[in-house]
């Protein structure tokens, strides 16, 4: 495969789309690609130990003038920097809002200087299913993507979704979300988990962003279900606005001894690794990034039917699903998951399903998308 150089915009923040892109990254780097990250701050997953990493930091400048910094300006600027010094073959812009229009800016602007450089923008979800559809946005998301050279989507249920709402005149390319197996590989701590269940109880997990979107009150009331039938334990893994309501719920119902709200982690394969069971009850995911991690553990997911998500937990197999909201059906899933004659079963599907996501299955299918992208580009512009 011939080597490129890739510049990538993303949030640097523990948002999927920010975590996927780093992880993109970092495996692109270790095939020989140069890749130089354009955001303003270092993405929380981003190391240094390979010589094909590059960050650039995206300065903004606060006037008094401004009562909000113009990132997108910023940023646009940074893009035409780096791409003109760095002589970079492609963009891959991740999450549409603001960065496919700043990229869109950057490549306007770097024509008058006799450079073309590609556009690949990478959809994640929320930028679509929920800011996007603002109607203060939905012009430029609609311009920005029908104006990106390629167009990716981590879902065909949020490619569906894209060609339902806005009027998209490219292709979109479902290319799905990935995982490290070996980060993600289970890891023994017999210690920890004997720390957390002493008595050997069930251990459930759920990590998210806390938002409403995400049901945290459902997790909840689920593991209060499972909890009044089996001895359990709950983890909860992140921070958010709803993680408040949660532990006055906990409290509430006389639970609160046994569930632990661990705020943000990095490692979460640590907690994970030592899981018998993953809850994902969201209102909507375009992927359920979350879910794969879980699976990467050999933690079988009981989830909403919603979104993306079924193109993951398959149905029986690596867990179950339920309609958003049904916690009758949730519990008895669960229930039915953590029998010890069944947990050995799901266990050991959710890794193989999992194993269908490794970085190493997607990774080729980003460089061939890349090559063709940069194919048909250099043929426009001989035109």
């Amino acid at each position: 495969m011939e080597q490129f150089k890739i510049g990538i915009v993303c949030y640097p923040t523990f948002g999927g789309s920010g975590v996927v892109a780093t992880e993109l990254g970092k495996a692109l780097a270790k095939e020989g690609h140069q890749v130089h990250f354009i955001t303003y701050s270092q993405p929380t997953r981003l190391d240094f130990l390979n010589e094909n990493l590059f960050y650039h930091e995206v300065n903004i400048r606060s006037y008094p003038l401004f009562e909000y910094p113009p990132y997108e300006l910023a940023l646009a600027s940074k893009m035409v920097s780096v791409v003109k010094n760095e002589k970079l073959d492609l963009l891959h812009v991740h999450y549409a809002i603001p960065h496919a229009s700043a990229a869109y800016m950057a490549k306007q602007i770097l024509k008058t200087h006799g450079i073309y450089i590609p556009v690949v923008t990478t959809l994640h979800g929320t930028d679509i299913t929920l800011v996007g559809k603002d109607a203060s946005y939905e012009p430029v998301v609609t311009f920005s993507i029908n104006q990106s050279d390629g167009v990716t989507a981590v879902s065909h249920d949020l490619r569906r979704e894209t060609f339902e709402h806005f009027k998209i005149t490219n292709e979109i390319e479902v290319i799905p979300n990935f995982i490290d197996l070996e980060k993600f590989k289970k890891q023994k701590k017999d210690h920890f988990k004997k720390a957390i269940c002493p008595q050997g109880e069930s251990l459930i997990v759920h990590t998210s962003n806390f938002r409403k979107v995400k049901r945290i009150n459902d997790v909840v009331n689920i593991f209060a279900n499972i909890h009044a039938e089996i001895p359990a334990k709950l983890l909860m893994i992140g921070d958010g606005p709803e993680r408040e309501k949660a532990e006055n719920l906990s409290r509430e119902l006389g639970i609160c001894e046994d569930v632990r709200f661990l705020g943000k982690l990095e490692a979460v394969e640590e907690v994970l690794s030592v899981a018998d069971l993953f809850l994902m009850p969201s209102e909507k995911e375009s992927f359920g990034l979350a879910a794969l991690e879980a699976m990467a553990c050999e933690v079988p997911v009981v989830s909403s039917n919603t979104g993306g998500i079924p193109e993951l937990n398959v149905q029986g197999v690596t867990g179950f699903l339920s309609p958003v909201g049904d916690i009758e059906d949730m519990t008895r899933k669960s229930l039915f998951i953590l029998d010890k004659n069944n947990l050995p079963r799901f266990k050991q599907n959710a890794l193989k399903r999992a194993q269908e996501f490794d970085i190493t299955q997607i990774l080729p299918i980003y460089e061939a998308y890349y090559q063709k992208i940069m194919i048909e580009s250099e043929a426009k512009t001989t035109l």
